[in-house]
């Protein structure tokens, strides 16, 4: 009797426990919550392979086309100054041939740092010919190029790649600035 007392004893005291720790650190409601928190990320990265959202460039305008190799169009369609001194780039890359055409790694740049990204248009450069200065595409805190990323490897015959690439703002007294990219000529374009 004493031993089955003190054993439903023991238990009790074991669930009060396991009870208490689970409700203080939060266990239970952070099992309930992660799958939720870890299933979100993913699909915010799903889109952005995707290119959905801002990356949809306006293609009511036109600022420059630059043909490359193997089929592949630059179309340039806005480049607008944003508050905070950011000029952005939208566009699309269209596969003009009747085959797919595999994207180049000569894309996303020689930068070790932004090889963590995956595919992107890191190596995307403007030219402020007046000012004699270049800009890069712009880096958030942890490195990563604000510009498309992770697309891709190849795009479909007749179908297009829509981008956008985030710059430092050229000086205000500048309205056009020269758009380089590997595989491509320079295109000219006015800022808007």
């Amino acid at each position: 009797m004493r031993r089955t007392g003190a054993a439903a004893l023991m238990v009790a005291t074991l669930t009060l426990s396991v009870a208490a720790c689970g409700g203080d650190d939060g266990s239970e409601g952070a099992a309930d919550k992660a799958p939720q928190s870890s299933s979100a990320p993913p699909k915010a990265d799903d889109k952005t392979p995707k290119n959905e959202g801002e990356t949809l460039p306006d293609t009511s305008q036109t600022l420059a086309t630059v043909k490359g190799a193997n089929g592949l169009d630059m179309v340039i369609h806005v480049a607008k100054r944003d508050d905070g001194g950011f000029l952005t780039l939208t566009g699309e890359f269209k596969n003009t041939s009747g085959d797919r055409v595999v994207t180049p790694v000569q894309w996303s740049g020689t930068e070790e740092a932004v090889a963590a990204t995956g595919p992107s248009l890191a190596a995307m450069t403007l030219v402020d010919s007046q000012a004699k200065k270049r800009y890069y595409v712009l880096r958030d805190t942890d490195n990563r190029p604000l510009t498309t990323t992770r697309y891709d490897s190849g795009i479909d015959a007749g179908k297009s790649l829509p981008f956008f690439a985030q710059f430092p703002s050229p000086a205000q007294s500048t309205s056009k600035v020269d758009v380089q990219f590997p595989g491509f000529t320079t295109a000219s374009i006015e800022i808007s």
